[in-house]
């Protein structure tokens, strides 16, 4: 049997946390993981590009220390290898850190929490600099996990946590963003809270492009006055408070919003097939599956689709059943429209894929609004 968990999301009548209830243990979904980071060129350069101004800004040299939370395949790390600065990865998917340590990074196969952290410490000592980019959001246990990143920040370390802007999930209708391995899904007011709660203190905000919107977050020990409170900061607080995110109100109208973005594609869908058309999907995101099982599309409205991860290829979506190929099946067979699933890298996927002009094809991307081009 093939085993389908509920997605609802609800939100915290007190601390206006949107989150998911724990259907799927973070054991299940991280253990042995599909996702590869440096499949994504565009992912790659971001990393670079955020340790280039890390160096920069907080004089980062080979006597610091620097550890990823979630490193993943050594995505970002190698680039601070190959400035000489020592690093330590935390990576609780064993297949994915096999390919780090591999090129060279070392990395601890562990989920990160309080017990995890203080052996952490013990064996390598604490960070300079913690980094953790999307993984604010993939841990059920959210308490715990911030009381291990406190144990790994030395006195004067900076912490930098990049995850998804609620506020852009909601208004551009990013709803596939919503799935079982993101249990938690913030606001800048509730990543203060939670991290002030174990006595971290953010002080600069950054609002990045990255996952259709994201902040990213700079912290320190709370006791760290060093660090002064920037203009952005208290610029995005204004905003969000001013936006409404303080108040459960704001939060309510969200499913309406969803419900029309699934009549659109469907709608989209259904006059491409009537009309002979035919089409294919790019990408086997985590995001994917959210959208098409919400909007009942299976192989009756997508052939298959391709990505460039080998370990997903010939294997099936979960739910819909359509088939994983290797990207050469879009130029094989010749779709008419090609739908973009991670739709957050529509300029790098439609540039990797340009030659589908020669036959007249088109790309579809679902979110915000379904738009074909």
């Amino acid at each position: 049997m093939e085993p389908f968990y509920p997605l609802k999301v609800y939100i915290c009548e007190s601390c206006l946390l949107v989150q998911l209830d724990q259907y799927v243990s973070a054991s299940d979904i991280f253990t042995e993981y599909a996702y590869f980071s440096s499949f994504s060129d565009s992912w790659v350069e971001h990393a670079k590009r955020y340790v280039d101004m890390m160096i920069d800004r907080f004089d980062i040299s080979s006597t610091s220390k620097v550890m990823e939370i979630a490193s993943n395949d050594g995505y970002l790390l190698q680039h601070f290898v190959a400035r000489n600065i020592p690093v330590l990865g935390i990576e609780p998917a064993r297949n994915v850190a096999k390919v780090a340590i591999a090129k060279g990074i070392p990395t601890v196969s562990e989920f990160l929490g309080e017990d995890t952290a203080r052996r952490i410490v013990s064996d390598h000592g604490q960070a300079d600099i913690v980094a953790g980019n999307n993984v604010f959001a993939h841990v059920p246990a959210l308490n715990d996990f911030t009381a291990g990143i406190k144990m790994l920040m030395k006195p004067g370390a900076v912490l930098t946590l990049e995850f998804p802007h609620l506020w852009r999930l909601m208004d551009e209708n990013q709803f596939d963003t919503i799935y079982h391995e993101h249990f938690s899904y913030f606001s800048l007011a509730t990543a203060e809270n939670v991290l002030a709660a174990h006595g971290i203190r953010v002080f600069d905000v950054e609002e990045l492009k990255s996952h259709g919107g994201s902040l990213r977050i700079f912290a320190c020990h709370s006791d760290d006055a060093s660090r002064e409170t920037s203009d952005r900061l208290t610029g995005l607080r204004d905003r969000e408070k001013h936006a409404g995110f303080h108040s459960l109100e704001r939060h309510l109208g969200f499913e309406e919003q969803v419900r029309e973005t699934k009549r659109k594609l469907l709608e989209f869908l259904i006059n491409a097939k009537r009309s002979g058309k035919t089409v294919a999907g790019y990408g086997a995101p985590g995001k994917g599956n959210t959208l098409l099982n919400y909007c009942g599309i299976r192989g009756d409205f997508i052939d298959f689709t391709v990505d460039r991860n080998p370990y997903k290829q010939g294997k099936f979506l979960p739910g819909t059943h359509i088939p994983i190929l290797d990207p050469a099946a879009i130029r094989n067979n010749k779709p008419d429209y090609v739908l973009i699933l991670p739709w957050n890298l529509r300029r790098e996927i439609s540039e990797q894929l340009a030659y589908i002009r020669e036959w007249g094809a088109q790309f579809v991307v679902p979110i915000p609004e379904v738009e074909v081009f």
